[in-house]
């Protein structure tokens, strides 16, 4: 397939090095914009109706055969392309082994008040995640727990970091995310009944023994401190997971899956004999 698309091969070309730069949070957020690289998280924004401004492609890093058609899709959509050397798109992909393909999105910004709940909500909060992998794979969670929104709390790391949204597979475009503060957040939660389980060592309470039903949000904290003061304090019931080693945490983002699909367990209704 023929693609009207500009055609770039230095290296020293504005986009390339304008593209390079949006690696970075703050000139992402001067510019409003985060990268999406990759073919299943830019189908992923597509389907979403995400307005991608720019689509940067190389054909000698291409994996497959649908590469065309998706670019044509983003074409038709108001995307501009441009067709990149198998150097130049070396140089702004963020991937060791890219797919040659590489998008330019505009961030979004979503309030506690935008969000629209079911009548029985299920919640995840996140609270000052360092690393985008974590937070990446976090979102992977909610999403495969059916979780009606992530709410990020005073966060470390950006949802629109390249690296969270690679982690993610895309589905940050699908699972409604907020950024607020851990007091808005709580003050919000108790307005609408919304009990909240935050999970620590400390706790004496099993996971496997709270009620995870009714209106929930599971509340995670960071990898290095764990859920602050505020949190331990205000948070309607402590839960911990059993360890029965020597360590005496999981990693966030596995802690977080095990405490979700607990709660999905409890939520699923049963089959009647």
């Amino acid at each position: 397939m023929d693609l009207p698309a500009e055609k770039i091969s230095s290296l020293q070309n504005p986009r390339v090095k304008h593209l390079v730069r949006l690696r970075d949070r703050r000139p992402r957020d001067e510019a409003g914009v985060f990268l999406v690289e990759g073919y299943r998280e830019i189908r992923r924004a597509l389907e979403k109706g995400v307005a991608l401004q720019e689509v940067y492609f190389s054909r000698d890093w291409f994996l497959g055969e649908n590469e065309p058609a998706l670019l044509e899709e983003a074409r038709r959509r108001g995307a501009a392309l441009f067709e990149l050397s198998k150097d130049a798109f070396a140089k702004v992909a963020y991937r060791e082994r890219p797919d040659g393909l590489l998008a330019v999105a505009p961030q979004w910004c979503r309030s506690l008040a935008e969000l629209t709940l079911p009548a029985v909500p299920f919640l995840l909060v996140v609270e000052s995640i360092e690393k985008p992998g974590n937070l990446g794979t976090i979102l992977r969670s909610a999403d495969a727990a059916g979780c009606d929104a992530l709410i990020v709390c005073d966060p470390i790391t950006d949802l629109f970091n390249p690296n969270v949204v690679r982690a993610s597979t895309g589905v940050l475009f699908s699972v409604p995310c907020v950024v607020a503060s851990s007091e808005e957040v709580q003050a919000w939660l108790r307005d609408r009944g919304i009990r909240s389980i935050a999970t620590t060592p400390a706790a004496t309470t099993l996971y496997t023994d709270a009620d995870l039903t009714g209106p929930l949000a599971v509340v995670m904290g960071s990898e290095q401190y764990g859920l602050s003061d505020f949190w331990l304090k205000h948070a309607d019931l402590p839960v911990r997971i059993p360890m029965a080693g020597q360590a005496d945490s999981l990693n966030v983002a596995m802690a977080t899956i095990i405490t979700l699909f607990e709660a999905v367990r409890q939520r699923t209704p049963r089959p009647t004999p």
